[in-house]
């Protein structure tokens, strides 16, 4: 297995991505060859101040970075030798089988839609974040921000993405997708929930089980919950705000520790042809090795064939 990881990527990098990359070695394969992305003389020096020596690393020199701030398509053209750009043509070539950044998002996206592309049927690529369940189980939340406008059959999409995540990824066998809404009837909601609800109902691709209020997300019997990119990035967002108020307060138990951003590490793009895993800007050292060790996850589980036979 050949996993890419830009290490310029990230508030912190190339010291965390470099320190997350050490600690995802001592969890991965035997067979897992690690290939950095980023400036080579910058990257040595990390790994000699730890004493590391490269025996499963290919470092790639890349003279250029996106930076957080800057216009993604523009950056992603105009710097064909940055870390993220020379990444995905890696990715392209199949020299490597999946690749995670906690850099430029917006930069990933469009490396994703022009270096390795989405499926053919896929309508909007979603991402994927995990929600922790009472009950010790994970409900897989789409989409948590690529798409604040969506259509029904986009929503409908989203309801097979997830089905298809929770089935090979999270090994439940038989998931159950519910759509995130203001009530439980049917006729609850706005136009574009009342619509998407007609489309999920009965459907041949996934078992729906109706609508599903806020107040149940981490109580759900659900283990898909569909919504658009902007009510799913709320529903993040003020789950990692509880999370800091209670680790503040100092009133943390074994539930509410599962919150932690650093336990999950990155999010997926689903429906592209390649594996391509997004991080969180400030990731620190634990949340680049999770991102790391799902980025195997998710390669291992073959998902992005698995999407492209359902669709084909």
């Amino acid at each position: 297995m050949r996993i890419g990881i830009d290490i310029m990527g990230g508030d912190y990098a190339p010291k965390k991505t470099l320190q997350g990359t050490i600690l995802a070695l001592k969890e991965l394969p035997k067979n897992t060859t690690i290939f950095l992305f980023g400036k080579e003389n910058e990257i040595l020096y990390e790994l000699k101040n730890h004493n590391f020596k490269p025996k499963k690393l290919e470092i790639i020199d890349c003279s250029d970075v996106i930076s957080m701030d800057e216009h993604a398509t523009k950056a992603f053209r105009a710097k064909p030798n940055s870390s993220i750009a020379k990444g995905f043509e890696y990715l392209a070539k199949g020299k490597i089988d999946g690749l995670a950044s906690a850099g430029n998002t917006g930069a990933m996206f469009v490396g994703g839609f022009y270096a390795v592309k989405t499926i053919p049927g896929i309508l909007r690529p979603p991402l994927v974040a995990l929600v922790p369940r009472e009950n010790g189980g994970v409900t897989v939340l789409l989409d948590v921000g690529a798409n604040a406008d969506c259509k029904p059959d986009v929503l409908y999409q989203f309801g097979v993405l997830g089905s298809l995540f929770s089935q090979h990824v999270c090994e439940i066998k038989t998931p159950k997708v519910s759509l995130l809404n203001l009530g439980e009837e049917q006729t609850k909601g706005n136009l574009l929930t009342q619509a998407t609800y007609t489309l999920m109902k009965d459907n041949p691709d996934y078992t729906f089980i109706g609508n599903c209020e806020g107040r149940d997300i981490f109580n759900s019997e659900s283990d898909v919950i569909v919504c658009d990119g902007f009510t799913g990035n709320i529903v993040l967002k003020e789950a990692e705000g509880i999370y800091a108020i209670m680790k503040k307060r100092g009133i943390l138990d074994d539930y509410f520790k599962r919150f932690n951003y650093e336990n999950y590490g990155g999010t997926p793009i689903l429906g592209l042809n390649k594996t391509v895993i997004i991080g969180h800007g400030i990731s620190n050292e634990m949340a680049i090795k999770n991102m790391i060790i799902l980025t195997k996850d998710v390669i291992e589980a073959d998902l992005a064939n698995k999407i492209k036979n359902h669709f084909n």
